[in-house]
């Protein structure tokens, strides 16, 4: 088992047992914060791949603090404890993007499934993020070849398949990528 960790509780002695649980499990723990500020800077810092956050903590909540670092991308999950049960916690966890909610007292044999279950889904939001990504920037590149293949069209009034072909030509012999030669073109008369 391996993920890089940071712990979020008020409680040293609370961060300390859940250390001790995901250490001897084989997690490596790469940080701790005892509030919600503490805790966005320690995610800002470290990029860990889960983190394990109180709900209720002074000065900034665990639930305000997970919307921030869910929105800023700064950890790959967050895992919600809380000593309350409660519906609204629940609803609000899931609206934030936590991964996973635990109620405490914490037990080994709950927290380490529900850490090795929002390491993997983390995971696969992370793989599925950059491949969105990547296929977003393929289809903006696409888009910038179609105008320069439009421009090229109109300019020298030749077929789509004869300004592409000239695209990719002047691309390999200049060796530079297609975007590229597309981009310059658009340029023209600008």
């Amino acid at each position: 088992m391996s993920g890089r960790i940071i712990i979020v509780d008020d409680e040293p002695i609370t961060r300390l047992d859940i250390k001790d649980m995901l250490e001897t499990a084989g997690y490596e723990v790469v940080g701790e914060a005892a509030d919600g500020f503490e805790a966005i800077r320690a995610c800002q810092e470290k990029k860990p791949d889960l983190v394990i956050m109180d709900i209720k903590m002074p000065i900034l909540d665990g639930l305000t603090a997970s919307k921030k670092i869910v929105e800023e991308g700064t950890a790959s999950g967050i895992i919600l404890l809380t000593a309350y049960s409660d519906k609204q916690y629940i609803i609000k966890a899931k609206q934030f993007g936590a991964l996973g909610y635990l109620v405490k007292p914490l037990h080994e044999q709950s927290l380490l499934p529900m850490v090795e279950l929002s390491l993997a889904k983390g995971n696969e939001f992370k793989e599925m993020s950059k491949e969105l990504e990547r296929l977003s920037k393929k289809l903006e590149e696409r888009k910038m070849i179609e105008k320069a293949k439009g421009k090229l069209m109109q300019i020298e009034n030749i077929t789509e398949e004869e300004a592409y072909t000239k695209i990719r030509n002047i691309s390999m012999e200049k060796r530079v990528p297609m975007i590229e030669v597309a981009e310059l073109m658009v340029m023209l008369d600008e």
